[in-house]
């Protein structure tokens, strides 16, 4: 679907500034003010977008409160919505080779990741929610005969989302697809190192006939958008997913404004564990890699912990230095490249950081280092930290970054213990021919998410969410729609 050649022109589109989505109009910040946008592959100025104000939030949120209240989204008939849906998905297929390169430009994904994650995969979400819409029903309560128990699903009302930047158009979708399908209405505060994709396709929807106001978008400093948004009292619900810090601050703005319910997808730091009768070490190794290493490490469920049973420690962690070898680091518009940029010059900062670390305190350390500087870009060489003890700052805390930390264990129970010794819950994965082993460590792993003999790929059918610090609710999956409904009982006499 994407060529080299296709990428290399596209690649050299100029990118016009940036404008916010109100009320179905494109408008500048209420000030004036713009941020550049830096672009990871090469560190140039990509564009510029508005620096919005409190008052640019206001507006987005009074645009989406009006069109809830007025009903042209959630009154309109399942059918008509559900068409506006599809020929969504349809402009966002039709477009994915430009959104595809621009969200590259924009955040530094290797493209053959980001076609398949960003566009189609967003695509394939608002398909998914726009099927369900008319399958979703409300209940009739068993009662005694003389009464009547109805339990109707409302739409909640005004949805405020905050999206992360690694994956903008694919979790973006993860919060939009199941809000709209429920017949609420959104405003979506997009990362400040990644908006220009989510931007794209709010003009999309509007261009398949989404009613204006019904999917505001408003770019700008998390402190300021976020928090206006977050504080509100005309949002009735946030989706988030980023940091725990944030995710904290989120939960006290509830509190001082209208107790919005909030729903949080927060960090991760998954172990993947890999006994010694995994079916196939050489494949586990492969997967492990790029379970951690794609996307610069920058993926919420990345296995950035490995927990390796002490008989294979050095068989494995071999195999995974070849693994990591055979991946290339580079120009993530190079259909060539298994990993691309690090986000930001702030991102790799932070990365060479824990790596520094890792090494003052004596761990074996392969690779870590910061390449090709001379492009101006952010890029590293993926690290693996050997003898990392569970006391180690780059056991406890998320990097999100390709660093991988390295732990033995000598016993199921002790691969439980250190699986579980973090306050993360996201993602978690086994390897090991043994079914009953198999089964137990699902039962005792507090995880969200537990891969067997694989690692990453589940699809758009099953829900993903965390435990613990993890966070709460539920992106993908008909349980994701849950987040959007209120429940309200009607009793009727008869």
């Amino acid at each position: 679907m994407l060529d080299q050649a296709t990428i290399d022109t596209l690649r050299k589109a100029p990118v016009p500034p940036a404008q916010n989505l109100i009320n179905g109009l494109s408008c500048a910040a209420s000030d004036g003010q713009v941020m550049d946008v830096i672009s990871p592959v090469d560190g140039s100025t990509l564009t510029t977008m508005p620096r919005s104000t409190a008052t640019d939030a206001d507006r987005a949120i009074a645009a989406a409160r009006r069109a809830f209240d007025d009903g042209r989204w959630s009154d309109m008939a399942p059918a008509a919505r559900k068409k506006i849906m599809f020929k969504w998905a349809e402009l966002i297929e039709k477009h994915a080779p430009e959104l595809a390169v621009l969200g590259v430009r924009n955040n530094g994904t290797e493209i053959a990741m980001a076609l398949k994650a960003e566009p189609l995969g967003a695509a394939q979400t608002i398909r998914y929610y726009a099927e369900a819409l008319d399958k979703v029903y409300g209940e009739i309560a068993p009662t005694d005969g003389n009464t009547l128990g109805m339990i109707h699903k409302t739409p909640v009302g005004v949805v405020g989302a905050l999206i992360p930047w690694n994956f903008p158009l694919m979790i973006g979708a993860w919060k939009l697809g199941p809000a709209l399908a429920a017949g609420c209405t959104v405003v979506v505060k997009p990362p400040e190192t990644a908006s220009l994709t989510l931007i794209r396709i709010a003009e999309l929807a509007l261009e398949a006939g989404l009613p204006a106001g019904v999917v505001n978008v408003v770019t700008g400093e998390g402190a300021v958008v976020g928090a206006a948004i977050a504080e509100s009292m005309h949002v009735d619900v946030l989706t988030f997913t980023g940091s725990g810090t944030t995710g904290r601050r989120l939960i006290e703005a509830s509190a001082r404004s209208n107790m919005k319910r909030v729903y949080l997808e927060l960090g991760g730091k998954s172990p993947n564990i890999v006994f010694a009768d995994a079916p196939d070490l050489t494949k586990a190794a492969k997967i492990s890699a790029a379970g951690i290493f794609r996307n610069s490490g920058q993926v919420c469920i990345a296995g950035a912990r490995l927990l390796v049973e002490r008989s294979i420690q050095e068989e494995f962690t071999d195999l995974l230095i070849k693994a990591t070898e055979s991946m290339k680091i580079g120009d993530p518009l190079d259909l060539g490249s298994a990993a691309g940029a690090v986000n930001s010059a702030r991102q790799l900062k932070q990365n060479l950081a824990f790596v520094a670390e890792a090494r003052a305190l004596g761990r074996p350390v392969y690779g870590g280092e910061q390449l090709l500087a001379e492009t101006g870009g952010f890029y590293m060489a993926p690290a693996i930290v050997s003898d990392v003890m569970p006391s180690d700052r780059l056991f406890r805390e998320e990097v999100f970054g390709p660093v991988l930390a390295v732990t033995p264990f000598d016993s199921d129970e002790e691969a439980i213990a250190l699986a579980n010794g973090t306050e993360f819950g996201l993602a978690s994965a086994v390897w090991t021919s043994n079914l009953s082993r198999a089964h137990r460590m699902i039962a005792k792993l507090r995880a969200g998410v537990v891969h067997v003999n694989t690692y990453g790929g589940a699809d758009g059918t099953v829900p993903l969410g965390g435990v613990k610090q993890s966070g709460n609710g539920h992106d993908k999956s008909m349980h994701a729609m849950d987040k959007f409904f209120d429940l309200k009982t009607a009793w009727i006499a008869l």
